[in-house]
C-alpha cells in the first residue's frame, strides 16, 4: 500500500480509537439493553418530559453505535478491495477504493469532533443572543449580518431555529435578537461562537465610501434541561409587560403580551415577544434560568472564563474574530488563527472550519497563545 493511504488508514484508525473511546463502546450494549427495558414500561408515558428526553438519549446512544460500526466496516471493506485489486492488478478498483477511503477520513474526523462535545450541557439545545456595538447604523447592519449567518449554519446542521425576541435599527439592520437553536450538540458546536465579532468593509451607508470597523457581541448559553435545578429567588427579578412590536396592520399586536424580565442580583434581562404573555412569560424564565447556568458553568470552566473576563475596548467581551472585507478577502479567528479567504461562504453559514479548530484547542488543553504559536 502507498505511504499516503497508510497515513490515511491510520488517521481513520486515530478516530475509530477516539470515538470507541468516547462511546465506552465495550459497554454501550449494556446501556442500550437498559435503555430498551425502559423504554418497555408502561408507566413510562404518564411522565412526558423524561420519556421524551430517555427517547432522545436511546437515539443518541444508537447513533453513536452506528457511527462508530459503519465506519469500522466501511474502513475494512475497502482495505479488502485495495487488496483484492492489487491481487487481480486492476488500478481501477484500488483506485476508487483509494478514493473511498480519502472520503472515509474525512467523514472520521467530523464524527471525531462530534464525539468532543462531551460537556456537561454540549448536547443540549442553546439560545443564541446578537447584540449591535458602538457605531449605529453600520454595527446594526452587522448584528443583521450575524443573524443571516448563524441561522443559515444551523439550518445546514439541520436544527430547528426560534426567533424570540428581535429589536430593530433605527434606519438599518437590527439593534439585537434573540433565537433558540434546537438539535443535537446545538450548545456544543455554538458555544465557541460567544464574544466579539469584528467587521472590516467599505460602508454601503457612506457616500464617501470610506472603510468602517463595527463590532457586535454573540452570547451562547445552553437550554436547561428540567433535570437541572435552578434556583431563582422571586424577590431577585422584576417582570415587566410591554406592548410587542410589530409591522403593523390588521393583526398588529395590541395588547401588552411581551415581557421583560431583570434579575437585579447579576444584571441580566432576558425578554420574549409571542403573542401569549403566559407563553411569554415561560419562555423568558427559562431563558433567565439558562444564562444563570451558563454563569455557573463558566465559574467550572476556565476556558470559559478567559474568554468572559478579558474584557475588550468596546466592553463587549473578549474579540475572538475579525471579518475583513476590504482591502482584502479574510475571515481570521484570533484564538486559534484559524483563517480562510472565503468570507463569502462563512457569512452563508459556512463555520464549521472555524468551531472545529477552536473545539479542537479545548479539548486539547492548549492555551491560546499555545494554538496561535503553532
Amino acid at each position: 500500500m502507498r505511504a499516503e493511504m497508510v497515513n490515511v488508514v491510520a488517521a481513520i484508525e486515530k478516530s475509530l480509537g477516539l470515538l470507541a473511546k468516547r462511546l465506552d463502546y465495550d459497554n454501550a450494549p449494556y446501556r442500550l439493553e437498559e435503555f430498551n427495558a425502559m423504554i418497555e414500561d408502561p408507566s413510562l408515558w404518564d411522565d412526558q418530559e423524561r420519556a421524551q428526553k430517555l427517547m432522545r438519549d436511546r437515539q443518541i446512544l444508537v447513533d453513536a453505535i452506528a457511527t462508530y460500526e459503519g465506519i469500522r466496516q466501511d474502513l475494512s471493506d475497502n482495505l479488502e478491495m485495495i487488496e483484492l485489486g492489487a491481487a487481480e492488478d486492476d488500478g481501477e478498483v484500488v483506485k476508487d477504493a483509494e478514493e473511498a477511503l480519502k472520503a472515509l477520513r474525512t467523514t472520521a474526523a467530523e464524527k471525531e469532533l462530534d464525539a468532543l462535545l462531551d460537556g456537561e450541557a454540549d448536547s443540549n439545545d442553546t439560545f443564541l443572543e446578537i447584540n449591535s456595538g458602538a457605531g449605529g447604523t453600520e454595527s446594526c447592519d452587522w448584528a443583521l449580518m450575524l443573524s443571516r449567518m448563524y441561522v443559515r449554519w444551523a439550518e445546514k446542521k439541520g436544527y430547528t431555529v426560534e426567533l424570540q425576541s428581535e429589536t430593530a435599527g433605527e434606519e438599518a439592520g437590527i439593534k439585537s435578537a434573540a433565537y433558540k437553536i434546537s438539535g443535537h450538540n446545538a450548545y456544543g458546536w455554538l458555544k465557541s461562537e460567544s464574544g466579539v465579532h469584528r467587521l472590516v468593509r467599505i460602508s454601503p451607508f457612506d457616500a464617501a465610501a470610506k472603510r468602517h470597523t463595527s463590532f457586535c457581541s454573540v452570547w451562547v448559553y445552553p437550554v436547561v434541561d428540567d433535570n437541572i435545578e435552578i434556583e431563582v429567588n422571586p424577590s431577585d427579578i422584576r417582570i415587566d409587560t410591554y406592548r410587542s412590536s410589530g409591522a403593523g396592520g390588521q393583526h398588529v399586536n395590541t395588547t401588552d403580551s411581551a415581557v421583560r424580565i431583570t434579575h437585579h442580583p447579576t444584571g441580566i434581562v432576558v425578554t420574549s415577544s409571542e403573542k401569549s404573555q403566559h407563553q411569554n412569560r415561560d419562555i423568558a424564565m427559562k431563558a433567565l434560568k439558562s444564562r444563570l447556568y451558563q454563569m455557573e458553568l463558566d465559574r467550572r470552566n476556565a476556558a470559559i472564563n478567559e474568554a468572559h473576563d478579558n474584557k475588550g475596548d468596546a466592553g463587549w467581551g473578549n474579540q475572538i474574530r475579525s471579518y475583513v472585507l476590504q482591502p482584502y478577502q479574510m475571515v481570521k479567528d484570533l484564538r486559534t488563527s484559524y483563517e480562510t479567504s472565503d468570507t463569502k461562504g462563512v457569512l452563508d453559514g459556512d463555520l464549521d472550519g472555524l468551531m472545529a479548530a477552536t473545539l479542537a484547542m479545548n479539548a486539547s488543553g492548549k492555551s491560546r497563545a499555545d494554538a496561535q504559536g503553532e
